[in-house]
């Protein structure tokens, strides 16, 4: 699994989070080489009030260490009227480590945001469709629910383990129902 080029010894979330802005910008950058502000402006279109978390100068961070470890590449672009701006493109090391961002498919993610980045740049950068990411996914998590409402039969009434595997198949069956409403929303997209 990717790891994230540089956590500064910040704790594990913060490590993770830093990981998927750094596997966005890389899917984001797959389309096109970009400035730091083109792909900000993508994040909010993508990401909507969540993106305002992420402010500019964590972006511009992620990308000098992405440029760092040769993952992009830099160049400045002279303007006539504005002071030169750095544009950035993928390696082929970035590709790679996009492609294998998108392939992960491991479930649950601290949240569903992760997901559905990767079938916004997945969209975007026409790098994989979206439709299959989803009913990859959705084949993983059926899998897992079958396992875990397997384990939940096998649990004595009333036990703490079998609380906490219904809180489990819960969760999986609203992964599930979210799911689908991805696989609607994808679909209908496709027929514009």
């Amino acid at each position: 699994m990717s790891q994230a080029v540089d956590t500064s010894g910040k704790e594990p979330s913060h490590g993770y989070q830093l990981r998927v802005v750094q596997e966005v910008l890389l899917a984001l950058l797959a389309k096109e080489p970009s400035h730091g502000y083109q792909l900000r402006a993508r994040l909010q279109v993508a990401l909507g009030p969540l993106a305002e978390v992420l402010n500019a100068g964590h972006v511009y961070v992620t990308l000098n260490r992405l440029d760092k470890a040769g993952l992009v590449t830099s160049r400045r672009v002279g303007q006539s009227d504005r002071p030169d701006r750095k544009v950035y493109e993928l390696t082929a090391a970035g590709r790679e480590r996009v492609t294998e961002w998108l392939g992960d498919m491991s479930w649950p993610k601290p949240a569903p945001a992760e997901f559905h980045l990767k079938l916004v740049a997945a969209a975007e950068a026409g790098l994989g469709d979206p439709e299959r990411l989803v009913d990859v996914q959705r084949h993983a998590v059926l899998a897992e629910l079958a396992a875990v409402q397997r384990a939940a039969l096998a649990e004595p009434e009333g036990s703490a383990a079998g609380l906490l595997l219904e809180g489990v198949v819960l969760r999986l069956q609203a992964d599930l129902h979210w799911l689908e409403a991805c696989a609607q929303h994808w679909t209908i997209r496709k027929g514009f």
